[in-house]
């Protein structure tokens, strides 16, 4: 399959139960990141502030996930922890709701330290 030019695009190409996931999870990245543009890189969407990369984020085979998100402070941490997988990679299964405000809070975190 080619590379997509656009997030919609991206979306379009997928099953639809991991496409339903992947809006919920634009949605809250957005939301979490006022003003962010979306952009195809390294074949996934990212959110872009402020001419900085945000967050990436992607659908696989049993999850959506969000890259890169670093180890935060104190209780988000502790709330992000369960859902690591690897070093900086956030893994939200596709068989659980998609918890929408902590992926809000995770991009506005992130937003912040581009700041």
């Amino acid at each position: 399959m080619p590379v997509p030019a656009t997030v919609e695009e991206y979306l379009a190409a997928l099953p639809e139960e991991a496409r339903t996931a992947l809006e919920q999870v634009r949605a809250a990245v957005l939301r979490g990141m006022p003003g962010a543009t979306e952009t195809i890189r390294y074949g996934m969407p990212a959110a872009v502030l402020g001419g900085r990369y945000g967050l990436h984020y992607a659908a696989w085979k049993r999850h959506a996930a969000l890259y890169p998100v670093p180890v935060f402070d104190g209780d988000l941490e502790a709330e992000v922890a369960p859902h690591r997988s690897g070093k900086d990679a956030v893994h939200l299964p596709y068989r659980r709701p998609v918890p929408e405000d902590l992926v809000e809070r995770v991009a506005a975190a992130v937003a912040a330290r581009r700041a």
